[in-house]
């Protein structure tokens, strides 16, 4: 099976399934008030159904358009509705019958088709109004007071929350949590050419970004590449504290240009001498203490990267840079001094070293019991939160760039991984049931947030907003989200030629 089709098949999968759960909590939320609801579909259904049933009042189905799904609600008005949307098609037809009649010159026809449209205009101005004045019957949703319809309105959003904190609660259970803290990166780090351009070295040990402690290891280019502002760093250089600013204008351009993978990686095992295996070996220079930092100009920090590299070149000589610290005579502090020794290199790829034994870089495991994984899902729910709803705020600020890399289904499809990995997936899942929840709340009428903005503002104020007003809300509304789904869908697009 294709990588591309696996990820297809994990976004077909979430997204029908945290559809689902934010419908249901629409639907469950309107039962418990006693609100008929018509329909229960996941993905929208224009023209046809892939599945349909009926079970009591309601009909289930399955659309085929994946762009969400949706619960219809009992309105006493959809017969007005129908009657209006077609007389506003005779009024269209009638309109374009007038217009070639005046082209005709025909005054019999133009009186006639005249008075037609003055009569339909009439007839929708009258259905609409039956449409305002009509009394709701009990079972409808706008015969509920406002707040039970608040309830109805938010059932969806909180459901995507509850989904996503009791996913996060879930992995915790089964999988435990694995992560690398900070503090336990003793050797530094090695960094990408890009991440150098910014201003670190390797062997940085990142101490501090913007004056606050790095906890978790993998948060660090995610902290550095969404930013508002300039960056301050902290490091360890060298046994010195040294700090740097990085302009927010650099950051952008390494995020705009995806420079940011593999920006930097955690050094497992130094090269550090303990003593030479030969006095040949010795003769070249080598002491104690010394740390091997570059082969032949290429930087070369960790046991992972050199041993290749003499391998590449056993049976030649390389020139080998280390790292030692030689004492002051007049300061009597320690500085670091390089040094180049030119290095015969065995048929084995090796130099005539024994290396220090150095504490090992470990990643933190923590299990978890049932009852242990609750509070810490929902807390995990609630800081994945603050963290998509900072991103938002950073999109509307056009300094950061952030809503260029706005995407759509082929972006989201894509942070699936191309083979199936269950705890990767559910990670993966519970972050898009926060995104859905979030965006769902922003205030936009069509949106669950419109309406609660919409039902808020009847409860402060104890008046109904103007049906009017709705109707011209909701279009602008649908425009909008249209707007947005084309922009972020085009942006797809345009990466993939890019």
């Amino acid at each position: 099976m294709s990588s591309v089709l696996i990820q297809a098949l994990q976004f077909v999968f979430a997204l029908s399934l945290l559809v689902t759960i934010h419908e249901m909590g629409h639907f469950l939320a309107a039962r418990m008030f006693g609100i008929r609801v018509d329909k229960f579909y996941l993905f929208f259904n224009p023209w046809f159904s892939l599945y349909k049933r009926k079970i009591g009042k309601v009909e289930f189905g399955i659309g085929w358009l994946p762009l969400g799904g949706y619960v219809s609600i009992y309105d006493s008005r959809e017969k007005l509705y129908n009657q209006e949307n077609g007389l506003k098609e005779t009024l269209k037809d009638a309109k374009a019958n007038l217009r070639r009649a005046k082209r005709r010159g025909n005054a019999v026809e133009i009186a006639e088709l005249t008075d037609a449209v003055a009569t339909l205009e009439t007839d929708i101005e009258r259905v609409r109004e039956e449409q305002r004045t009509l009394t709701p019957e009990p079972d409808e949703l706008r015969a509920k007071p406002a707040w039970q319809r608040l309830i109805v309105m938010v059932a969806g959003v909180f459901m995507n929350l509850v989904a996503a904190m009791v996913i996060y609660a879930g992995i915790l259970c089964v999988w435990g949590e694995d992560y690398l803290r900070n503090d336990n990166v003793v050797h530094g780090y090695t960094f990408s050419e890009p991440a150098k351009e910014l201003g670190f070295e390797d062997r940085d040990r990142i101490l501090a970004i913007d004056n606050e402690s790095v906890g978790n290891a993998e948060e660090i280019g995610m902290t550095l590449l969404l930013s508002e502002a300039d960056r301050n760093i902290t490091v360890l250089r060298n046994r010195d504290t040294v700090n740097f600013s990085i302009a927010m204008d650099r950051l952008i351009a390494m995020r705009e240009a995806r420079q940011f993978a593999g920006m930097y990686t955690p050094i497992q095992m130094p090269y550090v001498v303990e003593s030479c295996a030969n006095e040949s070996v010795e003769a070249l220079g080598y002491r104690e203490g010394d740390q091997i930092v570059a082969i032949d100009s290429v930087s070369a920090c960790s046991g992972e990267i050199i041993r290749p590299m003499l391998a590449e070149r056993s049976g030649m000589v390389a020139n080998v840079r280390v790292l030692r610290y030689e004492l002051d005579s007049v300061s009597l502090a320690e500085h670091p001094v390089y040094v180049e020794i030119a290095t015969p290199i065995n048929e084995e790829g090796m130099i005539g070293i024994v290396l220090k034994e150095q504490p090992a870089v470990e990643f933190t495991h923590n299990d978890y019991g049932f009852f242990e994984a609750i509070p810490l899902g929902i807390k995990s729910g609630i800081n994945q939160v603050k963290s998509y709803w900072d991103q938002l705020v950073m999109m509307v600020n056009p300094d950061t760039k952030l809503y260029k890399e706005v995407g759509g289904f082929l972006s989201i499809g894509s942070v699936f991984p191309s083979t199936w990995n269950w705890l990767a997936f559910w990670n993966i899942t519970a972050l898009i049931s926060i995104m859905l929840a979030v965006m769902n709340l922003l205030p936009i009428p069509v949106l669950d947030g419109g309406h609660v903005l919409f039902a808020l503002y009847e409860i402060i104020t104890r008046r109904k907003p103007n049906e009017k007003f709705l109707e011209v809300a909701q279009t602008i509304g649908f425009a909008l989200l249209m707007l947005l789904l084309i922009y972020a869908n085009g942006n797809d697009i345009f990466n993939l030629f890019k």
